[in-house]
């Protein structure tokens, strides 16, 4: 029997606990004060990851004539690069949109800055690509909405130095008021004409109306992501990569059983991820499969039964969902309890929304529940090489961002005979409050090694931080 190479995940976590903690009121929406700028000038510009080496930069303006043109280069002012894209528009009921453009530039370099200018008109946009290979970082956020939360998590996001924001899901809350889809698209575009935003639509996207409006209009013609690059036939459900990740975006409002067309899609495109190539393997949808809070008990489970069995046997590591308006980690999962080979469960719902924050728990903690708390925040994930990553969620506490969950991941590689599935020892919580820097090497593999058979134990490649 051939040896084969396996993937050992080991976590060690620790939670940042800072006294009582008396959870904020909820804010008000965000008041927009009418801004009257040219009907040619772009607007709501954010940017996208197309493929290898491309960027799809994405603008809306008043003037329906105006040029779908991106001018782009590295030097201020300087433009040695034009793409021409293409545009669209929609109505909905009185509702008539200004002209939304979508035009992909490339191929650019990583890890790089570039000056760009959309249409010929309006200021200059500087977004920087990227790296190929690790570290990178990326923010994550869902429910965002428009409320000075939203504001405060914005804030919060643009501190710190992230490559990609990836959101599961309930963008907006524009809610059918589609002039809510403009003022978000400007509330937004200071981070997402910087960096790449890659997202995932939520119920608050769907806005149908029975008889008159298919579903998802709105959102499938702002938020157009190049999906067609990942094989998709839908811009509902996708994957891209970046550096060593594979990042796959599903969604919880199409179909998903076992004879739609977004299963066919998963199948095939768990099929062709190389984790040689992307040893990370994260995805994305908006409804959680494992959530202990007791709003929208239940909502996943046909999702998670239809789809969960394709993860697990791809060994996906994290799962990121949003809906719920709190945050909550899990052990690794399967099945619905705690499983060593399954992927965590991240719950991160909690942007800003003007619903407020779903508070109630069930009263004991399911065993697969490593923390839970009802706050608004944000989380990021630096993924530091192929064996190892660090994950944190940041509470927004009276405007300050604190840091008040947080997870170090490693992976290992293990060559030996194991049936010819990967095999993910993931769980080990450190007792009381551990700092990072008390997280030696040596410490570590004394940790792990009692959880692997001494047998297996000297075939085992360590790449400690």
């Amino acid at each position: 029997m051939e040896s084969k190479l396996f993937l050992l995940f080991i976590t060690v976590g620790f939670t940042v606990i800072a006294g009582e903690y008396v959870r904020p009121q909820p804010r008000k929406d965000l008041q927009f004060p009418w801004d009257a700028k040219p009907s040619s000038q772009p607007q709501q510009v954010h940017i996208s990851l197309a493929g290898d080496k491309h960027m799809q930069v994405t603008w809306a303006t008043g003037d329906r004539s105006a040029p779908s043109i991106v001018e782009y280069g590295t030097s201020s002012g300087k433009y040695s690069s034009v793409a021409q894209g293409e545009s669209t528009s929609y109505s909905y009921m009185i509702y008539k949109s200004g002209l939304i453009h979508h035009t992909v530039i490339g191929p650019l370099e990583h890890d790089t800055v570039y000056f760009y200018k959309c249409g010929g008109q309006g200021p200059e946009f500087q977004l920087k690509t990227p790296a190929a290979q690790f570290p990178i970082t990326f923010a994550v956020a869902g429910d965002l909405g428009q409320t000075g939360w939203t504001k405060s998590t914005l804030d919060h996001i643009k501190r710190c130095k992230y490559d990609v924001h990836i959101l599961p899901g309930d963008i907006s809350y524009a809610d059918y008021l589609q002039p809510r889809w403009d003022t978000f698209g400007e509330l937004v575009q200071p981070l997402t004409s910087a960096r790449p935003w890659m997202v995932t639509q939520g119920n608050h996207e769907k806005e149908s109306i029975p008889f008159l409006k298919d579903g998802f209009e709105s959102y499938n013609s702002r938020w157009k992501i190049p999906y067609k690059e990942s094989g998709s036939s839908s811009n509902l459900y996708y994957s891209f990569e970046v550096a060593g990740a594979h990042i796959i975006m599903l969604g919880s409002y199409t179909d998903y059983d076992e004879y739609s067309d977004q299963y066919k899609w998963l199948k095939a495109d768990l099929s062709k991820v190389d984790r040689q190539k992307t040893p990370w393997l994260l995805v994305l949808f908006h409804v959680p499969w494992y959530n202990s809070n007791k709003a929208h008990q239940g909502e996943g489970d046909s999702m998670m039964a239809a789809m969960e069995p394709l993860l697990y046997a791809a060994s996906a590591d994290i799962v990121f969902a949003g809906h719920v308006h709190a945050y909550e980690r899990s052990n690794r999962v399967n099945s619905g309890k705690s499983n060593t080979c399954g992927a965590v469960h991240i719950t991160i719902g909690d942007g800003g929304n003007r619903e407020g924050l779903a508070q109630r728990y069930e009263h004991r903690s399911p065993e697969w529940s490593v923390f839970r708390e009802a706050s608004f925040g944000h989380c990021e994930l630096e993924i530091v090489n192929s064996t190892h990553a660090f994950w944190t969620w940041h509470r927004n506490d009276d405007d300050e961002p604190v840091r008040s969950d947080q997870v170090s991941c490693m992976i290992m590689k293990l060559s030996n005979h194991f049936g010819g599935r990967y095999v993910a020892l993931m769980k080990l919580i450190l007792p009381g409050d551990v700092s990072a820097g008390h997280l030696t090497s040596h410490g570590r593999i004394r940790c792990w090694k009692s959880l692997i058979p001494r047998r297996w134990r000297n075939s085992m490649l360590v790449n400690p931080f």
